[in-house]
């Protein structure tokens, strides 16, 4: 049995007060992994390049108000 499959199978045994904080705590782990990535990309200028498309299309007015 896979790593992957002893944690379904795991998951399928919890309560469901157990599985309530499960999620809760996964999608904490997955809000901290995304704010991670995005602050690496921010850091090593892999969003730059939509930053200055972005403020050239309002330079030119190319955009529209939300």
């Amino acid at each position: 049995m896979t790593k992957l499959e002893q944690i379904e199978k795991s998951i399928l045994e919890l309560s469901d007060d157990e599985l309530k904080a499960f999620a809760e705590w996964f999608d904490a782990m997955q809000e901290r992994n995304f704010d991670s990535a995005l602050e690496r990309d921010v850091r090593d200028g892999k969003l730059k390049g939509f930053a200055e498309k972005a403020l050239a299309d309002l330079d030119a007015g190319r955009t529209r108000p939300l």
